[in-house]
Formats: structure tokens, C-alpha cells, sequence
């Protein structure tokens, strides 16, 4: 039997889903960042990616990305989810302060296993939206309810959004946090995510 530590973990207040967990240095090949680790209370872990200081600041430039293991880790060119992580760290890069929010929201909240279910779907002619109706989801199953308390964890007063989606401005404002305007982010189609980018500009309202 092994040992077992008390690590004095203490219950997460009444209303909060996430609190910070750990912080530390992170250089990288897109610049020097701070990394903050979030735990949650559904048992999931974020992270934040930090430049300069942004606690007491108004207008802090925010990314939302959601984790998209065959984008961002594989480098599949079904999605534009890699190239627009990389592309907000560029620019969070070039400016004072800014930030990388990173949410375990795999396939817009679906999981993994029914996101390559999904790209089954779409290999056989559905697009993304129909691909997830089939399945059972919504266009879009992910929350910014996390992604507002990380943000006001980091003690940021205002943000300027990196983002093509509507749905995230309006999902912020929602939840309290004050949104001073939006930092669009246009990444260049190719061949295999044309009609992807397509899906998101007609039916789900992507500023694109």
C-alpha cells in the first residue's frame, strides 16, 4: 500500500469554479511568459499564459483558446487552431502585458473521443455544425464561465478580446467581465479547412 499525502488542499469557496494552483517561469520559442496553473472544480486543469503584469490593468489583450490536441499538438490542417494560438502569442509577445487563457474544452466542449467522431462524420460529407447535431451536441458546447474567473483571479480589470467569435465577447460581458473591444485574428485558409472557416463565417457567425 502506498503512502498517502496530505497536501491541505482546502475546499474551493462557495461560487468559485477555478483558484490559482501554481506559477512559474515559461521561455519559449514564442517569448519569455509567465505559465499559471488553475485547478478546477470539475477536476480539469487550465492555465493561463502570462507577458508583463496585467493584475490592476484595463485593456489587456486575452486570447480564449480552447485545447485542440489535433491542432495545437498534432498540427492537423483540418482546423486553424494552431496557427491562431501561435498567432496570439506573437502578438501578446509584441505588447506590454497580455495573455494565453488555455481551457481543457477539447472538440468546442465535445471531448476527443467525439471530436474524431465528428471528423468521421465530416470525412463522410457533413460540415461541422451537422457533424455535431448528429451526435447529439449544440454547434458549440463550450463555457466561459472558467475563463471569466481566471480572469478576474489574475486581477484583470478590463480586457481587449483576440478573437473572431462573437459568442466569447458577449459571453464575457455576460459574466461581468468589461470588454473594451476585440483584436481580430485572421489566419489564411488552406485546402483541407476551407469549408471549416467557411462553416464558422455562415453558421456560426465567425467574424471572418
Amino acid at each position: 500500500m502506498g503512502v498517502q499525502h496530505d497536501l491541505g488542499v482546502e475546499p474551493m469557496e462557495e461560487g468559485r469554479l477555478v483558484r490559482m494552483a501554481a506559477e512559474a517561469r515559461l521561455p519559449s520559442r514564442f517569448g519569455r511568459f509567465r505559465v499559471v496553473g488553475f485547478d478546477a472544480v470539475d477536476g480539469k486543469e487550465h492555465a493561463a499564459i502570462v507577458k508583463g503584469e496585467v493584475r490592476g490593468r484595463e485593456g489587456v489583450p486575452v486570447r480564449i483558446h480552447s485545447e485542440c490536441f489535433t491542432g495545437d499538438v498534432m498540427g492537423s490542417l483540418k482546423c486553424d487552431c494552431r496557427d491562431q494560438l501561435e498567432a496570439a502569442l506573437t502578438y501578446i509577445e509584441s505588447q506590454p502585458q497580455g495573455v494565453v487563457l488555455y481551457l481543457r474544452q477539447e472538440g468546442r466542449g465535445i471531448g476527443l473521443a467525439n471530436k474524431i467522431r465528428a471528423y468521421a462524420l465530416q470525412d463522410a460529407g457533413l460540415d461541422t455544425v451537422e457533424a455535431n447535431h448528429a451526435l447529439g451536441f449544440q454547434d458549440d458546447e463550450r463555457r466561459y464561465d472558467v475563463a471569466a474567473q481566471m480572469i478576474e483571479e489574475l486581477g484583470i480589470r478590463s480586457v481587449r478580446l483576440i478573437t473572431n467569435n462573437p459568442n466569447k465577447l458577449s459571453g464575457l460581458g455576460e459574466l461581468g467581465i468589461p470588454v473594451d473591444g476585440r483584436i481580430p485574428l485572421q489566419m489564411e485558409p488552406n485546402p483541407f479547412n476551407r469549408r471549416y472557416l467557411e462553416t464558422k463565417k455562415v453558421k456560426s457567425g465567425h467574424l471572418l
